[in-house]
């Protein structure tokens, strides 16, 4: 066995604390994560009437090109090393905001369209649940596209858009707001006749991560208050009122080793050992 230097740590076992894999513990090697951002595109005429749009190829409206114009600003700051899109108008036209402020092309592929509705599609909600009483109970458009297809489509397009690119890489994917969410939950291992993620806005985006073979959920919905704030605050608004600051719960006794938190109020004194 070898030995260890007098108080030196011995290394943690299999399902010890500190062990590899035994717990969250800080990120590892955060730069080999390949990365997808799934972007709903900028909203359609038939987003603001509430119908369901599914492969029907209706373009951005004011509204829409204006959210993706703005988005674009955002996303391109964060150095994309692709983009795909759904073939479909509105989210190509959505996708060719980011390519102007990127120089990269647009790569369209038909697996990243939304599900296809068949009849529903032109139909306002309440129009669906009027004329197809029994399917809107399931929600499942009786010659459409059902969730399970869809699944296997865009998963499989996600699937193979990252097994194409450089460990590290960030691909921006444009697509439809059933369409990542089912390609979301499939990946994730998360049910998809139930929806446990909520839904995308309007040019919003998710990020998956993708490591060694398994997929997490870095971010979901992002974006949303871009279109709930009009303006940023100022540096003056912000600092024109003093921040109260109160400590809520109960006292908690501090882990060995660790630094105790200073109230609210209290000014810090000297550190251990009289270092200032």
């Amino acid at each position: 066995m070898a030995s260890r230097e007098p108080g030196a740590v011995p290394p943690a076992r299999r399902g010890e604390p500190g062990a590899r894999g035994a717990g969250a513990g800080p990120e590892r090697a955060a730069g080999r994560i390949l990365k997808l951002l799934l972007w709903r595109h900028g909203q359609t005429a038939w987003n603001a009437e509430h119908r369901f749009q599914g492969h029907s190829d209706v373009p951005l409206d004011t509204t829409g090109h204006e959210q993706a114009r703005r988005t674009a600003r955002y996303l391109a700051a964060l150095h994309p090393d692709a983009i795909y899109s759904s073939d479909l108008a509105r989210a190509a036209e959505t996708a060719e905001y980011l390519a102007r402020l990127t120089g990269l092309p647009v790569q369209l592929d038909k697996d990243l369209r939304e599900r296809g509705g068949g009849s529903w599609e032109g139909l306002t909600n309440s129009e669906i649940r009027t004329q197809y009483p029994v399917e809107y109970a399931t929600w499942v458009p009786p010659d459409g596209e059902s969730v399970t297809i869809v699944a296997d489509r865009t998963a499989a397009a996600l699937q193979r858009i990252a097994d194409s690119l450089d460990c590290g890489s960030l691909a921006v994917l444009v697509s439809h707001g059933a369409a990542i969410n089912l390609a979301m939950s499939r990946l994730l291992g998360l049910p998809e006749q139930v929806r446990v993620l909520g839904p995308l806005g309007n040019c919003a985006w998710s990020v998956l991560g993708r490591r060694d073979g398994h997929w997490r959920l870095l971010e979901h919905n992002a974006g949303r208050i871009l279109d709930q704030v009009a303006e940023p605050v100022s540096g003056s608004e912000a600092e024109a009122e003093p921040v109260e600051v109160l400590t809520v719960g109960p006292e908690q006794t501090p882990l060995a080793g660790s630094t105790p938190v200073l109230q609210a109020g209290s000014a810090p004194g000297p550190a251990p050992g009289g270092a200032h």
